[in-house]
């Protein structure tokens, strides 16, 4: 399963700042909260989670975690 990170923008829409941060699967417009978000808004690699943690969705973050418990480079083999 692919995960990315969607933004959440304001009322302007895409080009509008950046609200939150969300995660999706598979380039999924349903975020992991339950967030439907805009097919036009910013895309970015979901590595990019611990980047800016204060614009990122806490629900989504949590359930990221639980279905990729290791960031690239943390997997304890």
């Amino acid at each position: 399963m692919m995960h990315q990170m969607r933004a959440e923008t304001g009322p302007g829409g895409a080009t509008d700042s950046v609200v939150s941060w969300h995660i999706v699967r598979d380039a999924d417009l349903t975020a992991l909260c339950g967030k439907t978000l805009d097919p036009a808004a910013p895309v970015q690699d979901a590595t990019h989670w611990t980047r800016d943690p204060d614009h990122n969705c806490h629900t989504c973050g949590a359930l990221y975690l639980r279905e990729t418990p290791y960031l690239p480079g943390e997997h304890q083999d």
